[in-house]
């Protein structure tokens, strides 16, 4: 079988709908709810089956999965304007991130924070440049939520080495081990995909990735 990713991304307005007179906390999870209930819309018509939210369980740190589906996987993530989801039937470990890339970001605090050092002073030499700022959030991102360890690796321990021009590569850590990666800029938006590979003196080599943007 076909190594493939299946990336849909979808505007959250069409997805989220608000009622203006909540309260901050019921606003998210309200959003929350109508976010879970369009990725299981989504994955009902992959699978051709009805998904409901009692199918889906989570591993020991929190990454969900389909109690009678455990061989199709998939990852999900969300901006402030878009959702991403990210499914394959032979990619096990695969995780996704989204950010707009008009974002009011704190980009300096962010970076002093999240990169390692080398990520650090690459974003220094090419003068703070945002692009390669989101190519290096996304990537960590992804490669965190395909390893399924959540926030329990911290970011600045990561090196992914992102490169300002190729948009993808490779990046290990002892407590994860290796995972590829694979940037897209969509023009308004960074997109990252990443999935579980190994270090090999022959190289890697990407999966077929098709990303189905709905406007």
């Amino acid at each position: 079988m076909s190594r493939r990713i299946r990336v849909e991304v979808n505007a959250l307005e069409q997805i989220v709908h608000l009622d203006h007179a909540l309260d901050h906390k019921s606003k998210i999870q309200l959003q929350k709810q109508q976010i879970h209930h369009f990725r299981n819309q989504l994955l009902s018509e992959q699978l051709q089956v009805t998904i409901q939210q009692e199918q889906l369980t989570t591993t020991e740190y929190g990454k969900p999965y389909l109690i009678n589906f455990p061989e199709f996987y998939f990852n999900h993530s969300h901006s402030q304007k878009n959702y991403a989801l990210a499914t394959s039937h032979t990619m096990p470990d695969i995780g996704v991130d989204i950010e707009d890339l008009d974002r009011k970001v704190r980009f300096e605090a962010l970076a002093n924070h999240a990169f390692h050092p080398d990520e650090l002073k690459y974003w220094n030499d090419l003068e703070q440049d945002s692009e390669y700022w989101f190519k290096v959030w996304t990537t960590k991102e992804a490669v965190l939520k395909a390893a399924g360890l959540g926030v329990r690796l911290n970011l600045n321990e990561l090196n992914t080495f992102v490169h300002p021009v190729h948009n993808g590569g490779l990046c290990s850590h002892p407590l994860i081990g290796t995972f590829a990666y694979q940037n897209f800029h969509l023009g308004h938006v960074m997109l990252t995909v990443a999935w579980r590979s190994e270090a090999s003196c022959k190289g890697f080599s990407f999966p077929e990735i098709n990303i189905i943007w709905s406007s």
